[in-house]
């Protein structure tokens, strides 16, 4: 398994700018993976993609990958860093499937994120501090999205919290929650 680290904080906060200082410190060839879908007639998101390619180095590759990124991951060569941003776009894409086909989709990423030898860099929106979403594709985002967050916080080598401006690297100011069954993380047999 490749070096992963989780990025994890609020909207606009500069997690994705953390993430990619971090990969551009890596050293690597750096394969940025953006989740999320096209949608043209929406220009306020465009300017929000647009600002973070022109962030970007031009010698990163971009691939945009709103549903198959274990496959994608299962593909990089060993002397790259995946940057996969983000989480929280991967499972909006994922809202229309049943419970028991995300947990299959899930159980394929944390499965394959142990087999991958490239490091990975995950960007993640951090969800549920405050009010419980009133509708029912709102909680579902919101948990599914902290469930995935928690497992493959279990996973990494490191975890950052990214908040109010500043880098927090909770490997190092936290622990682990003692019971990884308990978060439903599988480790596969050669990690």
């Amino acid at each position: 398994m490749g070096k992963v680290i989780l990025v994890t904080g609020p909207a606009r906060s500069g997690k994705s700018e953390w993430a990619e200082t971090l990969a551009m410190q890596s050293g690597k060839v750096v394969v940025y993976i953006a989740t999320a879908n096209d949608n043209p007639d929406d220009q306020e998101w465009h300017k929000r993609i647009q600002k973070h390619q022109n962030r970007r180095p031009q010698n990163w590759v971009t691939l945009s990958v709103p549903i198959e990124l274990s496959a994608t991951l299962a593909d990089a060569k060993p002397n790259t860093c995946l940057l996969v941003d983000s989480l929280g776009t991967w499972v909006a894409n994922f809202l229309e499937q049943d419970d028991l086909s995300w947990e299959n989709v899930v159980a394929e990423l944390l499965e394959t994120v142990q087999l991958v030898a490239a490091d990975m860099l995950f960007v993640a929106e951090e969800t549920g501090w405050g009010v419980v979403p009133a509708y029912p594709i709102g909680r579902t985002f919101r948990d599914r999205l902290g469930s995935l967050v928690r497992q493959l916080g279990l996973l990494s080598e490191a975890v950052y919290l990214v908040t109010g401006g500043h880098v927090l690297n909770l490997s190092v100011l936290g622990s682990p929650l003692p019971n990884i069954e308990e978060a439903g993380v599988v480790r596969s047999q050669d990690s």
